[in-house]
Formats: C-alpha cells, structure tokens, sequence
C-alpha cells in the first residue's frame, strides 16, 4: 500500500478560476492588496533566491493566477516561471507578462524535473487544497527545489473553510469554490516532512475586509 501524500482534486478549483479569470486580471493587476508586512516577506525570499543561486535566480510561481506576483519577483531581478492550474488565468497572464514563461500544471503534479528551481512561491495558492491533500504539494514544491533553495508559502491561518463564491457572485459570476483555513504549525509540518526547514515566519491579524487571520512562512531545503 501507497503511503504518499494523497491527491487532491482540483476539477472545481479549475473551473472556478477560467470564469473568473477576465475579472480576477482586471481587479488583481499587481501587489496593491498585499500589506507591507507581507510584501516584507517576498522581499526577503527574493534576495535569499538571488544571493543563494549565483547568476541563476530561477522562481517557480506555483499557483501563479494572472501572474502578478511573477511580475513583482521579476522586477526584483529574479527569473520567474509561472504555473497555474486554470487554462484561462495562464490565457490571461500571457497577455500582461509578455516577457515572462507561464504554463498549465497542477501543484500536485508539477511538470519539472528535480532540483530545478533556486526558489518556489506558494502565494495563497494551497488554500483551495483540502489539508488531507496539502502534504503532497509541498513535497512535489521541495522535490523541484535545488540543494540550498527557498520556498516561500502565504496562506490564511485558523481552522475551518469559507465559501469564497459569495466574493465573485458581487462580479456576476456564479462560481461553487472554497478555501482551507490552516495554522502556521501545521504548514510547518507538512514542510519538515517535506524535507525543509523553516527559517521564519509571519503571522499577522486580519485588516481591512480581510476575515481571517494572515501568515508567510519562509524554508529551505535541509
């Protein structure tokens, strides 16, 4: 018997995100929702990536959406490829990021090889994972980083779900979608038992319309 890391599905997280994906471009085009706490955060991984790889600062963006946040690590001089699993986010991430690679795959499943990337970004993209399912994407996140490679995970801290789809409903959009609220010591775990090590952690109250609590966490590869 298989004892891997469980598979998630992610066929109604994909079909929620191609009908939002026009909207989702137009109302998230950069890093203007992110508290300055947070965007902290991306910046200290952006120079751990750059000072750790030499002259080849290569980022998975591992759930990448319309492709801001490859956009923001790309003007802090890293080389960012783009992954999302939603065929109409990446449609719309070509479109704003010309200069940019961006390609459809699962977080479960990604399509690299081992030891590829000096750092990989989970920004608010293992939310929609059911937490039985978590402990595989950050195996398949460590598998693609180098010996001395960070990873770097934004998420919602707590316990429980919420229905996301009243959110997009206000846009027109009849969308059946939930994210998973998760603590900061469980991610941690799944991290150990990736094979990482935490190296910080950031866990914030919520602000403004946010209902939830907010934590970044830091790791490299043991």
């Amino acid at each position: 018997m298989s004892t891997s890391p469980a598979r998630p599905d992610f066929q109604g997280v994909r079909l929620a995100y191609d009908t939002v994906a026009r909207d989702y471009a137009t109302r998230m085009p950069d890093t203007h929702a992110e508290a300055p706490l947070d965007l902290a955060m991306v910046d200290a991984f952006a120079e751990a990536v750059r000072v750790g790889s030499g002259d080849d600062p290569l980022v998975l963006d591992a759930g990448c959406g319309a492709g801001r946040m490859g956009r923001y690590l790309a003007d802090q001089g890293c080389q960012v490829v783009g992954l999302d699993l939603s065929p109409g986010m990446i449609t719309m991430a070509r479109r704003d990021h010309r200069d940019l690679l961006f390609a459809v795959g699962s977080l479960a499943d990604l399509p690299f090889p081992g030891s590829r990337f000096a750092g990989v970004l989970l920004w608010y993209s293992t939310i929609h994972t059911p937490p039985a399912g978590q402990g595989r994407v950050f195996a398949e996140a460590a598998r693609v980083l180098r010996p001395g490679g960070h990873l770097l995970v934004g998420f919602q801290a707590g316990h429980g779900t919420r229905d996301v789809a009243a959110t997009y409903r206000r846009f027109g959009h009849e969308i059946v979608l939930e994210r998973h609220l998760v603590t900061a010591d469980r991610v941690a775990a799944w991290i150990e038992a990736a094979g990482l090590r935490e190296v910080c952690r950031l866990v914030r109250r919520a602000r403004g319309a946010e209902r939830d609590d907010q934590a970044v966490m830091l790791a490299t590869v043991r």
